[in-house]
């Protein structure tokens, strides 16, 4: 009976970061994504999979309304963090993006230093008072990112210049920077090569601790190595979502199993 009660305890721990309901998008006449309804748990890792074109990355930029940017993109349905509505008009998208960071594809590093690429988020959001708090912050967020020890004698130097696993990290640093609750990560090690590659997914499993981690990716490997939580879309639907380990050796859904193994993608 007492292990039963322990049980439920830590549950109640893992409480849902973001939630969904009935959400549709549309790019012009195009329905994007067709009723997705998920919890995203908080200090876990959710991995997004599917065939390309399926909706996954268009999910993830509704999470932090990046789909605002593209004018014939409409959002229906409700997505709520903490409880709260991120689409309601009293929202900022731009304090929701210091609290739901994202790190794309491609490594984009700012053309400025590597200090400037990380400082400039607190900068802009006015979370620091003196320069000694702004390098405070530096230093954290790039100790956070795993590259402090690489790139702390040469803080002047620009980000454009570091390697191509070291100018994701760096970006992961600058999300990182803003203090956000949620890191959105859409296919981050797409573009490097293999050690770079387990890097980051290194320090993905290290940030969890302190982040909902939600990551798109098109390597089922990587989904199975660093979430606890996967979700899988197909044509714009959201099929099956459940623990990491269920989804990938027990699907409920054929075409999950159909895409695992290969048959479908």
């Amino acid at each position: 009976m007492n292990d039963m009660r322990i049980v439920e305890r830590d549950v109640d721990v893992q409480q849902n970061k973001i939630s969904a309901r009935g959400v549709q998008v549309y790019y012009g006449a195009s329905h994007a994504l067709k009723d997705v309804d998920v919890d995203i748990l908080d200090k876990t890792v959710t991995a997004f999979i599917g065939p390309s074109g399926c909706g996954k990355s268009t999910f993830l930029r509704c999470l932090n309304r990046m789909n605002d940017t593209i004018d014939i993109c409409r959002v229906e349905g409700e997505i709520t963090l903490d409880g709260n509505n991120i689409y309601d008009p009293r929202i900022d998208p731009v304090q929701l993006r210091a609290k739901v960071g994202m790190v794309f594809q491609k490594p984009n590093p700012f053309p400025k230093s590597i200090y400037d690429n990380v400082a400039y988020g607190p900068k802009i959001h006015g979370l620091t008072r003196s320069k000694a708090e702004l390098d405070e912050i530096v230093e954290k967020s790039l100790r956070r990112a795993a590259i402090w020890n690489e790139v702390k004698d040469r803080l002047d130097a620009p980000g454009t210049g570091l390697s191509g696993g070291q100018q994701q990290r760096l970006c992961i640093a600058r999300a990182v920077a803003t203090n956000p609750e949620v890191l959105l990560m859409d296919e981050p090690c797409s573009a490097l090569d293999p050690i770079a590659t387990a890097q980051v997914e290194e320090l993905i499993d290290e940030l969890r601790a302190q982040f909902s981690v939600v990551i798109v990716t098109h390597s089922m490997q990587q989904a199975a190595r660093v979430s606890q939580k996967t979700a899988f879309f197909h044509l714009g639907h959201l099929v099956e979502y459940g623990e990491t380990g269920q989804i990938f050796t027990n699907p409920q859904d054929p075409r999950t199993e159909s895409y695992i193994t290969g048959r479908i993608g």
